[in-house]
């Protein structure tokens, strides 16, 4: 059975300021490479080498005659700009170019040029999958600047994300409820834990080991803090009803089972401050923004 905890509430935790960051598209094929290529056994971690990849496929090209060398590999020069452009790449994922993330970015550069001519030796540029592989990885840069320069000129504003915050608030403000649970499949096995509780039995006890919800169950029962609207109906609507330290006497009716709730103890929410989120409220908003404008341009485009 899947997790009741999962799907008891709307959201267990009730905050749409909880953000996550979807995998951009022009991820896709960079990892795919990534994974192909640490079969050479590369030196740089697989999470790094998977961001550069796109940067790499196309270090080589159209570089200066006169840039400063990395190094000579078989008697030819390594630009130093191959280096500049992976650290580009690193920083723009938000991660710093610390010394020892320099010395292999330096190594890695080096060790494409080595496979790279021995692939230019076997006459490989010329082979379908190479040619196929590289038109995909210029699509996918090209795109990634395309979504770079959207969210330059787009930026997300103070007002913005003031406004996101304000209703995070509004949604999330007043009380908030602590409340343990048992569920199971059938209402007399309900009826039967509440008469045991009502003997002497410990909801806690029971709910370890009866309880189908296996991540509160193992809990005894605990569904922790959670704003009362965040789960469904049935049981939003007993919950509120009880009393500090009480139980439902009836067994409660949902879509997951049946369930004997006890409400453990009531607060008003505690809710971060603005200043604490606002770098999450930003970057969620900055998604939302590059994800209509993907929609609008999908939506605009003449498809035979």
């Amino acid at each position: 059975m899947m997790r009741c905890k999962n799907l008891l509430t709307k959201a267990f935790t009730p905050s749409p300021l909880k953000f996550s960051e979807p995998a951009p598209i022009s991820s896709v094929a960079g990892t795919q490479l990534a994974n192909n290529l640490s079969f050479f056994g590369f030196r740089m971690k697989k999470q790094l080498l998977s961001g550069l990849v796109a940067a790499a496929v196309l270090g080589t090209l159209a570089l200066p005659v006169s840039a400063q060398n990395v190094a000579i590999v078989n008697g030819k020069a390594v630009p130093k700009e191959r280096v500049e452009a992976l650290k580009q790449q690193v920083e723009r994922s938000g991660r710093p170019v610390t010394p020892d993330i320099e010395g292999q970015i330096k190594e890695e550069v080096i060790t494409r040029e080595i496979f790279m001519q021995e692939a230019q030796k076997r006459g490989l540029e010329g082979s379908a999958d190479y040619k196929a592989q590289m038109d995909l990885a210029r699509q996918t840069i090209l795109i990634r600047e395309l979504f770079a320069d959207y969210q330059k000129k787009n930026p997300v504003t103070d007002a913005e994300i003031q406004a996101e915050y304000d209703k995070f608030v509004a949604a999330n403000s007043g009380k908030e409820y602590k409340a343990s649970h048992i569920l199971v499949e059938k209402e007399a096995d309900a009826k039967a834990i509440i008469a045991s509780i009502k003997k002497g039995a410990k909801f806690e006890d029971i709910a370890k080991k009866q309880s189908k919800d296996p991540g509160s169950g193992a809990k005894g029962g605990d569904l922790d803090w959670a704003n009362p609207s965040s789960y469904v109906s049935e049981f939003t609507e007993a919950l509120v009803k009880l009393q500090k330290g009480k139980m439902t006497d009836a067994p409660v009716k949902s879509q997951f089972g049946w369930h004997v709730i006890r409400l453990d103890d009531v607060r008003q929410a505690e809710l971060p401050k603005l200043e604490e989120v606002k770098p999450q409220v930003a970057q969620q908003l900055q998604q939302q923004k590059l994800a209509k404008f993907q929609e609008d341009l999908r939506a605009k485009a003449k498809v035979e």
